[in-house]
């Protein structure tokens, strides 16, 4: 069965080869990526099953021995990242049948995000440092073409700063990655963590730990690195917003847990990723409450979910990993629900500012409280899914004696709530305004926003079912030997 470890990444690239070839014929091309999309969702989901029931899986590409051969090694958070981002991308294509519009679609669009999906789900699966690198790229290249497709003025301005970003980042991964193998002489994930734990610590360590550091949190839209997040982000159409919003950012916060937790879990290293963790939920946090446009404060609210989940990861104990896990597949979840249902509204208004809505309970009530209780869920109230991470992040933090990590990351899940309630309250229950509805139908969009925050209010309705798969999850990434163990038997 481990052989099924690679499809994931091989279906969603020959989806995409066949959507290049078959022309302009928008119709077709939704049938053949949803198609794609789904038989992808169901392979993850039976690999996320295999691991479950059978510890990680393992495999071996090409005849060269471990750790010589390119391998792929999906754990309990791979695989649950793999089959998350796969079903979310999945969603995000039937909601981008009435919103990113026709142009769009008889292009590269669908080719696109289907590219994005394997380098995305190859990334959460290599066990190669390098062809983490070259995963990497594929799903920015990806995501180069989806900030500029459609060819709008704003895409174009933005996209010159992402793209610049991402080159220069990317430099750095490569020359973090030569010297990594300067020192050690192994690109394979596990052996590296080996050979790091019988190397000891140096000055070259650290300053590869500083540079993967500055790379994945550049790529995460950490502080101080997040100045080409918030604008670059804003200028794509929803779907797109939507993509990027949810798992975009998570591909960073995977990589950060992944070497951290393999390669450098160090006193140091740890109270670098809090500090820049805890100045992201600052400034996060400044910038969800300084705008007015409900598009601005939920990319915002990005930022402070990042510095959330790094910061139970820079503590590297059980409940900090275990809160950490909870977290980023709640926000995957509740950030796409949330993008979406903006989304339906920006459709039937054509406004984004808050302020410039009103009383729209009354015509659209399913959109009203399904914003309502993604709203919560995001905030954390209990039992929606935001409350677990929170806790055991919180928990860990107090435990550990950093007290004012916990302290910042409360007081940020009240700014987050009164950030996007002020959108429900001004918009839904505020005085009703004299706008004309668009005519647009907008019911698909809004029973997949629908489905994907049940999908939210569920993960946490059943939080304790899931427990054991993030506790598994936490433990691979607080104790090493977890993941190095089956390389050693091979």
């Amino acid at each position: 069965m481990s052989n099924l470890l690679v499809f994931p990444i091989i279906i969603p690239v020959i989806f995409s080869i066949i959507l290049i070839f078959i022309g302009k014929k928008p119709i077709l091309k939704r049938m053949i990526v949803l198609c794609g999309a789904v038989i992808t969702t169901i392979i993850a989901g039976i690999n996320l099953w295999n691991v479950i029931q059978h510890g990680i899986q393992f495999l071996e590409l090409g005849n060269w021995p471990v750790p010589y051969s390119i391998t792929l090694t999906v754990d309990h958070l791979s695989a649950a990242f793999v089959f998350t981002t796969s079903l979310v991308t999945t969603l995000i294509i039937v909601y981008s049948y009435q919103s990113i519009g026709i142009e769009r679609e008889r292009y590269y669009y669908y080719a696109s995000l289907m590219f994005m999906l394997a380098g995305l789900n190859g990334a959460f699966s290599t066990g190669d440092i390098f062809n983490l690198f070259v995963f990497f790229e594929v799903f920015l290249m990806s995501s180069y073409v989806l900030m500029i497709i459609g060819g709008t003025k704003i895409q174009l301005q933005e996209s010159i700063k992402y793209i610049l970003v991402n080159v220069v980042s990317s430099s750095f991964f490569v020359l973090a990655i030569a010297m990594l193998y300067s020192v050690v002489g192994s690109l394979n994930m596990a052996d590296i963590s080996v050979k790091l734990g019988e190397y000891g610590n140096s000055s070259i360590i650290t300053i590869c730990a500083l540079l993967f550091i500055f790379v994945f949190a550049t790529k995460a839209g950490m502080f101080p690195f997040y100045f080409w997040l918030p604008n670059a982000y804003y200028a794509p159409p929803i779907p797109i917003l939507a993509l990027f919003g949810a798992l975009l950012t998570k591909a960073g916060v995977y990589a950060i847990m992944r070497t951290y937790a393999l390669f450098f879990p160090t006193e140091v290293v740890g109270n670098f990723i809090m500090v820049i963790s805890l100045l992201t939920i600052i400034f996060g946090c400044i910038g969800a409450l300084a705008y007015k446009d409900m598009k601005k404060i939920i990319i915002y609210n990005i930022m402070i979910a990042v510095g959330v989940i790094l910061t139970g990861v820079s503590l590297l104990t059980p409940d900090g990993m275990l809160g950490a896990v909870y977290y980023v597949f709640n926000d995957i979840l509740v950030k796409a629900a949330l993008f979406m249902l903006v989304g339906v509204i920006i459709s039937l208004t054509g406004e984004t500012q808050f302020n410039k809505l009103g009383g729209m309970i009354k015509d659209f009530p399913v959109l009203g409280w399904t914003f309502f209780v993604a709203c919560l869920s995001l905030a954390g109230i209990p039992p929606l899914s935001g409350f677990f991470g929170k806790y055991y992040i919180v928990k860990a933090a107090i435990a550990e004696g950093h007290p004012l990590a916990a302290i910042v990351i409360l007081v940020s899940s009240l700014i987050v709530l009164y950030s996007v309630i002020r959108i429900f309250i001004h918009v839904f229950w505020g005085q009703s305004k004299t706008i004309q509805y668009s005519k647009q139908p907008y019911n698909k969009l809004l029973v997949i926003s629908v489905i994907t925050t049940f999908l939210a209010v569920a993960f946490g309705l059943y939080a304790e079912q899931l427990y054991p798969l993030f506790y598994q999850a936490a433990m691979t990434l607080t104790d090493p030997s977890n993941y190095t163990q089956i390389l050693e038997v091979k």
